[in-house]
């Protein structure tokens, strides 16, 4: 039976920041013309409070605020692999992004595709990068909808059959007209509503449940200790798990950044020293993330039981049964609108990258600008239907899946984009190698072992299976080129 009251308390929070989205003019200056820079990185326009709202809220998705309390639940202890993986993930960004931004500003690219055929002289190289950035965006932006829509339905705020999909395709529906107008700025004044509307629901909920669970101590003992016929939680992580544990962190942290959509909001910034800033403090995101991991745990300690496959709604079972039904759907609103920011700056850096480095580059190269623009924007809605076919036409498990790929994916593109920007030893035909190399590796790893993130190597030591195939790409990519240079083959 739906829940009415938190029903409609939900359908405000979540249709309103949607209807705001379409008052993104104000963030775009009158003198500025329509333009792809301007509608796919805002001119490159933003200062250091927009740009902290813009990373975070494209970094901390709904569907991390899902699964990492699910996980935590589910697993225990490994589920809190997320919070080591974003600690290591700032200094990366403050690194990583600055300088990219800088070689982007002076060349004038608006993706990261852009970059690496002028870096590398290789459309070969390009096309590759594009093609791996969408292949591993568009089932991310369907897993946005996908983990709001799951934990919503378990928390009986989403009406089953059509009409609540409804509610899911009439929200889309707005972002996705908000988005074709205004570019990556409709995106970015939802991450301004997103980031209190989280960090308040996230704090808020954890007070209630420190205070009605008899606090920390209570919670982690009876996690550890249910009075249940549940087994005990593991709450420390056994030893045979500290390489996957460490391998998931570091490989995650090294993959982030190089996802369309977080290159596109690093891109919008107006300088180094403004990526640099927000950099710094996004490590108050992580806090946000161990509080929800941590209510994870809680769910354990006040006896959800979440259904079987679902452990990403265990938080908001508990906050169903926490709170009352006008201030949990408040907070189910806001998850929600922590999935809008996210799906809509992928849907831009898609279309961003289908349109300059495939179609321009392969198939219209005398395009005018007005002409590439229209076409960013007509791609966008593509993606947009695309990941709603995601949602309506597989199986959760698919989504899920090709998800995992594209992390996978997503890795192989690093020595390409992330050392090509310090160091220019490489061939880019050894990029090239590796980056196929990695692929294919990374692909069988994942799909040999049943779509498990994790492959056994020597002595029985697990890994994260893209941070393998992250090795054996490097590894063709040294060889290859130092054979090149051997050969006197010129350098890019």
């Amino acid at each position: 039976m739906v829940d009415r009251v938190a029903l409609t308390a939900f359908a405000a929070v979540l249709g309103g920041t949607s209807l705001i989205a379409l008052s993104a003019r104000w963030l775009r200056p009158s003198r500025e013309l329509p333009s792809m820079d301007g509608w796919a990185v805002a001119g490159r326009d933003f200062g250091g409070f927009i740009t902290w709202f813009l990373l975070g809220g494209s970094i901390f998705t709904a569907y991390t605020f899902a699964a990492v309390p699910g996980l935590a639940y589910g697993a225990g202890a490994l589920g809190f692999f997320a919070l080591p993986y974003t600690i290591m993930l700032c200094p990366v960004l403050f690194l990583l992004l600055p300088r990219l931004w800088r070689i982007a500003a002076d060349g004038g690219h608006v993706t990261v595709a852009d970059y690496v055929r002028e870096r590398y002289n290789s459309p070969g190289l390009a096309l590759a990068v594009a093609l791996t950035g969408i292949l591993a965006t568009m089932p991310y932006i369907a897993l946005q909808l996908l983990g709001i829509r799951a934990v919503l339905s378990a928390s009986m705020v989403y009406p089953s059959g059509f009409g609540g999909d409804l509610i899911l395709i009439g929200v889309f529906a707005i972002l996705a007209v908000a988005t074709f107008r205004r570019g990556l700025r409709a995106p970015t004044v939802i991450s301004l509503f997103k980031g209190p509307l989280v960090f308040g629901a996230g704090l808020g909920v954890t007070v209630v449940v420190l205070y009605q669970l008899g606090g920390p101590g209570a919670i982690f003992e009876r996690a550890a200790h249910p009075l249940d016929a549940r087994p005990e939680t593991r709450l420390l992580l056994d030893p045979s798990t500290y390489t996957v544990f460490a391998s998931l962190a570091l490989g995650s942290a090294l993959a982030q950044p190089m996802y369309p959509h977080v290159l596109t909001a690093a891109f919008s910034a107006n300088g180094e020293n403004t990526l640099r800033r927000a950099a710094i403090a996004l490590p108050a995101w992580t806090v946000l993330l161990g509080l929800f991991g941590f209510l994870g745990i809680a769910a354990l300690a006040a006896g959800v039981l979440a259904p079987p496959g679902s452990a990403e709604s265990s938080v908001p079972l508990l906050v169903a049964r926490m709170l009352p039904s006008a201030l949990a759907g408040a907070v189910y609103g806001a998850l929600a609108v922590g999935a809008l920011v996210p799906a809509a700056i992928m849907s831009v850096a898609v279309a961003t990258l289908f349109t300059r480095n495939v179609y321009v580059e392969y198939f219209f190269p005398t395009a005018t600008p007005k002409h590439e623009l229209k076409t960013a924007q007509l791609v966008s809605l593509l993606a947009k239907a695309g990941a709603l076919a995601f949602v309506f036409g597989l199986r959760d498990q698919d989504a899920i899946n090709l998800q995992l790929l594209g992390g996978v994916w997503i890795l192989q593109t690093f020595p390409a984009v992330a050392i090509g920007a310090f160091f220019g030893w490489f061939h880019r035909i050894g990029v090239f190698a590796g980056w196929a190399v990695g692929m294919v590796a990374g692909t069988l790893f994942v799909v040999s072992g049943g779509f498990s993130s994790v492959v056994e190597v020597g002595w029985s030591i697990k890994l994260y299976a893209a941070l393998v195939a992250l090795l054996l790409n490097l590894l063709v990519a040294t060889g290859v080129t130092f054979v090149l240079r051997r050969s006197s083959v010129g350098m890019p």
